[in-house]
């Protein structure tokens, strides 16, 4: 059975009863803010992947002493808004003074981030723990402030330490501190990471005799290396039983062996876990994502299926977008922006576009031009060069197709898998002044499990048509316009910035469906005449925000860019013979043959 989303973020504490009166053991991930800009636009694609195996929500941390509070709110956002995770921040409260604290609670709210794990928290490496005047003590402090001036608003979560806390000198202490938190205000417990199993259920029971009554969470880290697992052990001061060290001696040299090692005893301590009645478990993923889902697989907590795209793009699984499964083709490499853009539409597509759509995209504003903390870094230096001429802008776009590049302004991520098969055509035509930043090969009857086509699900069949979205100047533009009118299957749609547009088709043409057993057809990416002029004016913006506006006004990289923008055309071309598609050989160069 399917994973329940509401209209609304919920409060995780309110998902763990329903998960309870259901019976059903939950499972949980956390997540680090990474120290790179590409590592965090990885973690944006493992977040959506993620997302198929159904946690019953992720957590983000927050850096000691608030160091990452910026992108710890941009993570949890992403996660919460475009992701569709139901998304539990950290905050602590060490070295930070109560107005950092409320400012990043109201950023929170405004989110819509409902759920906060309340952490006193370690302070910045080099610095001494202090309690900032006026500011707070311990996590207590911290949730009763959350709920004295949010009242029922957060859920929150607080730590607890089987092993005792690394400052604790009393075990009996440290339980009644924890009850401490819980009576202030928490709803709920998650632990540190442990190894004894043993030992927390001990622990977990003597919680529950000093009245301790709200959802007790373990936290595993599953052994990835002997290494590291050494460090973080040593670092958290966790015990470890002798048995364990025995175990992985002889293997301790083996990374791929430890790592299987740490999978069959994860398993193991959580079905004994689950056998003595915690109902749920959270896993510390280092961002990390293959032990964790095959400990989950062991535990027959989800199936394999769910590992398959339902969609060829990332659905927003929540609220309104729960059953939307058509877009645009326009914004498939810059889908944060979309979803913000049609976040007020009432329904959305379901079934064909434009039976359900609201009549129109949000306007375009600064932060769609803008870039998400992952894109600053690599902007800078990536795209930024001295340009001479527009052929020096030609070999930026061929850099980004022959993956030199990682991301453009139009662009995300690098090139897609299923652009492979193209790439050196893409090089190609690039080369010679027509700047793709949108493609895809034309697809006849794969089969929906293909790990590079594939979506859907078990027993189908996909098929797409060959696409091509690019920026050229008039002259090229003539090109295409006389190829089109040789080849009865090619259309086309050209606009500029002032807004002329030529086209040979209008409405909306599919270009992407697929077939399954018991199932209407379905058709998840369309082309579409209006939004692709809506999509036109974003963009030609994007040009300015995240590239011309780079150099000094005057200088001949601004004024080469400039000139590129007032007159070259946006273009979508499609071939809709998606059987015998040639659609390359209308840009009139060399071009190479598509590679299998």
């Amino acid at each position: 059975d399917s994973f329940v989303f509401s209209d609304f973020p919920m409060k995780v504490i309110d998902k763990i009863k329903q998960k309870a009166e259901e019976k059903k053991t939950f499972f949980s991930f956390e997540y680090f803010p990474p120290k790179t800009a590409e590592g965090v636009n990885n973690l944006y694609e493992r977040l959506q992947r993620m997302l198929l195996l159904e946690p019953l929500y992720i957590d983000v941390t927050w850096g000691a002493g608030g160091t990452t509070s910026e992108l710890t709110l941009e993570i949890s956002e992403t996660a919460q808004n475009f992701c569709g995770l139901e998304t539990m921040m950290h905050l602590t409260c060490t070295n930070m003074p109560v107005e950092q604290i409320y400012d990043a609670l109201r950023k929170a709210k405004q989110c819509g981030i409902r759920n906060i794990l309340a952490l006193r928290g370690d302070p910045p490496r080099g610095e001494e723990w202090k309690q900032i005047e006026g500011g707070f003590a311990n996590a207590v402090d911290l949730v009763r402030y959350i709920r004295q001036e949010y009242g029922d608003y957060f859920g929150i979560a607080v730590a607890g330490y089987p092993e005792g806390h690394a400052d604790a000198t009393d075990r009996e202490a440290d339980l009644q501190r924890l009850k401490e938190k819980v009576d202030a205000g928490a709803d709920l417990i998650v632990t540190q990471l442990f190894y004894d199993c043993d030992l927390f259920l001990k622990w977990y029971q003597r919680c529950r005799d000093i009245g301790i009554h709200c959802p007790i969470i373990p936290g595993l880290m599953p052994i990835q290396t002997y290494a590291g697992f050494m460090r973080m052990t040593s670092l958290c001061k966790t015990h470890v039983p002798q048995s364990i060290m025995d175990e992985l001696a002889p293997i301790k040299d083996n990374d791929e062996e430890v790592k299987k090692y740490g999978i069959r005893m994860c398993v193991d301590m959580c079905r004994k876990m689950t056998a003595a009645g915690v109902p749920g478990l959270h896993f510390y993923t280092l961002n990390l994502e293959r032990s964790v889902t095959k400990i989950l697989k062991g535990l027959g907590l989800i199936q394999s299926e769910q590992l398959e795209r339902n969609l060829p793009w990332g659905r927003c699984a929540t609220g309104a977008r729960l059953k939307e499964d058509v877009r645009p083709i326009f914004w498939r490499n810059r889908p944060r922006s979309y979803i913000s853009r049609t976040g007020s539409w009432d329904e959305f597509p379901n079934g064909r576009w434009g039976d359900s759509r609201s009549p129109a995209f949000g306007d375009l504003t600064d932060y769609h031009l803008g870039s998400l903390h992952a894109e600053k870094g690599i902007t800078k230096g990536m795209w930024t060069e001295p340009v001479a001429s527009v052929q020096d802008i030609y070999n930026v776009f061929a850099r980004y197709c022959a993956g030199q590049i990682k991301q453009l302004p139009w662009n995300e991520s690098p090139l897609s898998p299923e652009s492979n098969s193209i790439k050196d055509r893409l090089v190609a035509i690039n080369k010679t002044g027509f700047l793709t930043i949108n493609s895809q090969p034309a697809v006849n009857g794969a089969r929906s499990a293909d790990p590079v086509y594939g979506w859907g699900g078990k027993g189908g069949f996909v098929y797409q048509k060959a696409y091509v979205e690019f920026f050229t100047s008039p002259e090229n533009l003539q090109v295409i316009i006389e190829a089109c009118k040789h080849t009865p299957s090619l259309t086309y749609h050209a606009v500029n910035l002032k807004g002329d547009s030529l086209t040979n088709t209008k409405g909306t043409n599919a270009v992407t469906w697929g077939v399954f057993p018991g199932r209407e057809i379905i058709q998840p990416t369309v082309v579409d005449a209006a939004s692709f002029v809506v999509w036109k004016d974003e963009a030609f913006a994007l040009w300015q925000s995240r590239w011309a506006s780079h150099y000094e006004e005057g200088s001949t990289s601004r004024n080469t860019l400039e000139s590129v923008i007032q007159s070259y055309y946006l273009v979508n071309v499609v071939d809709n013979d998606y059987v015998d598609s040639d659609l390359f050989q209308i840009f009139g160069v060399a071009i190479p043959q598509a590679t299998a």
